[in-house]
C-alpha cells in the first residue's frame, strides 16, 4: 500500500474521531457509502479529489489542512 494513501486514511479517521462523528454519520455527510469510508480509513482506496473535498467539507476544514495533517501523521 502507498504510504500517502494509508496516511490520508489515518488522518481522516483521526479528524473524524476528534469531531465525534461516527463512520456511518460521516459517510452520510459526505454522500458516500460507509464501506467506502472504511476502505479509505484503512488505506485501501485511492480517493478522488472530489471525494477528498466532500470529506474536508464534512470535517469543516480545507483540503490543504487535511494534507498538512497527513504530513504530520506520516512523519510519526
Amino acid at each position: 500500500m502507498n504510504d500517502t494513501i494509508v496516511g490520508f486514511g489515518r488522518t481522516i479517521r483521526k479528524l473524524r474521531n476528534e469531531a465525534g462523528i461516527s463512520q456511518e454519520r460521516f459517510a452520510a455527510m459526505c454522500d458516500l457509502h460507509r464501506t467506502y469510508i472504511s476502505d479509505v480509513e484503512l488505506g485501501k482506496r485511492n480517493v478522488s479529489l472530489e471525494n477528498i473535498q466532500k470529506m474536508a467539507d464534512a470535517l469543516n476544514t480545507k483540503i490543504s489542512d487535511v494534507f498538512l495533517e497527513v504530513e504530520k501523521v506520516e512523519s510519526v
